[in-house]
């Protein structure tokens, strides 16, 4: 396959080892029970009112969206007992919400711009070495007197197909394992977001 291909297959195990490194972060960020039924049950406390209880569920479920929603619950038990405005309590809520955001995001999203350059990388590369085993099998056909040289012909023709595969390969499982993790991402954001606009929305309630 030509000196390219160790490079492709090292592009690809790297893609591998990324991806088994990222399912392990977005498990630990996930928490420990489902997500939604988290979610569902944290809503639940506080329309009941019961902060208490919605601190309890994020101390048994963990991982990022816990931690977040339970930095939001100390402010919102912190701005119960101030004298501020409602407007103010409820920016420094939403403020409290952003900071722990901020905090969590790169961890999440460690690595996967890495993952993100593999796929172009990987395919330019493979293509790259397509192109140079097409140069070998015309030198060639052009190099015999009596005509092509059937072994390099061979050679050549079989390079160019093995970099055009493996760059395939490594392109294609990059934008699998991207596409996964961006997705699981986006999950544990809109589960921040909807937690953070609900503890915002009672807390205005409550303060009514």
């Amino acid at each position: 396959g030509g000196f390219i291909v160790p490079i492709i297959w090292t592009l690809f195990i790297t893609v591998i080892a990324l991806a088994i490194e990222r399912w392990f972060a977005i498990s630990t960020a996930n928490g420990k029970g489902n997500l939604g039924k988290f979610a569902a049950a944290v809503k639940s406390a506080l329309k009941q009112g019961d902060v208490n209880k919605a601190e309890q569920l994020c101390n048994k479920q963990q991982g990022s969206v816990a931690n977040v929603v339970l930095a939001a619950l100390t402010e919102y038990k912190k701005q119960q007992s101030t004298d501020l405005e409602t407007e103010k309590k409820v920016l420094a809520i939403q403020k409290t919400i952003e900071e722990a955001t901020a905090l969590e995001m790169p961890m999440m999203q460690e690595n996967l711009p890495i993952i993100g350059t593999i796929v172009t990388l990987g395919t330019l590369m493979g293509l790259l070495g397509t192109v140079m085993g097409m140069i070998k099998s015309f030198s060639a056909m052009g190099s015999g007197e009596g005509g092509a040289d059937s072994s390099a012909l061979s050679v050549g023709i079989s390079e160019a197909l093995v970099n055009t595969a493996s760059g395939i390969a490594t392109g294609a499982a990059a934008v699998i394992a991207y596409n996964y993790y961006t997705n699981k991402i986006d999950r544990l954001t809109f589960a921040i977001d909807e937690l953070g606009f609900t503890i915002v929305e009672t807390f205005k309630t409550t303060q009514k």
